[in-house]
């Protein structure tokens, strides 16, 4: 199972971290030692001091695919779900800045919460998919997938060029504006659409 994270994939993300617009999606990896295990807190790793929540539609892979085309790219996906990404920022600034790779910054253990799915069918379009981030009962981070730059599809054919993707693969499609420091104690919970996809305590 691959967990493949695309980031700067929406314009007010890309703003609020000063980062340039990418011409082509930028794409990296986590290992599945990163998944957080269901019922278990987020334990603040030792080698930073400023960890981010990134919430993040996820798509998992039903069928094994290769030079995806973006026209039957849906027929690679039936289920949509809610994820988080967490990032140790200030790690990350430090790798970006010597024009180092981020995976230390990124694919640590426990730094992919992958909550619950709901089927496809449930939504009229995956283009207009409303997900949210709450922290301690307020809302941090809003989004709507109308807002990606490259769209699911897109990023499924993208991706698809580069790795062979695998049934369970799983696509973390990029997150909104509103990223922001997790505390000891805080609890973070997701939404699509009002449904509640995950609750996670922060230690």
């Amino acid at each position: 199972m691959k967990i493949i994270c695309i980031g700067r994939n929406y314009t007010k993300h890309i703003e609020e971290l000063h980062n340039e617009r990418p011409e082509e999606p930028v794409v990296f990896l986590k290992p599945d030692s990163a998944v957080l295990l269901k019922q278990h807190p987020f334990v603040i790793p030792e080698f930073s001091d400023d960890i981010h929540h990134e919430v993040e539609i996820l798509v998992r892979i039903n069928k094994v695919g290769k030079y995806i085309d973006v026209k039957f790219a849906n027929n690679y996906y039936d289920e949509i779900g809610l994820g988080i990404d967490f990032t140790a920022r200030d790690l990350q600034s430090k790798l970006k800045d010597k024009g180092l790779p981020w995976e230390k910054a990124k694919a640590f253990d426990g730094s992919a919460v992958i909550g619950n799915f709901l089927s496809k069918k449930d939504f009229s379009s995956t283009e207009n998919i409303n997900f949210e981030l709450k922290s301690n009962g307020n809302t941090v981070q809003k989004g709507n997938t109308s807002h990606m730059l490259w769209k699911i599809d897109e990023l499924i054919a993208y991706v698809s060029q580069y790795f062979t993707l695998k049934i369970g693969d799983i696509i973390f499609t990029g997150t909104p504006e509103g990223v922001a420091k997790v505390n000891p104690n805080d609890i973070l919970e997701g939404f699509i659409e009002n449904k509640k996809l995950f609750r996670i305590q922060v230690k």
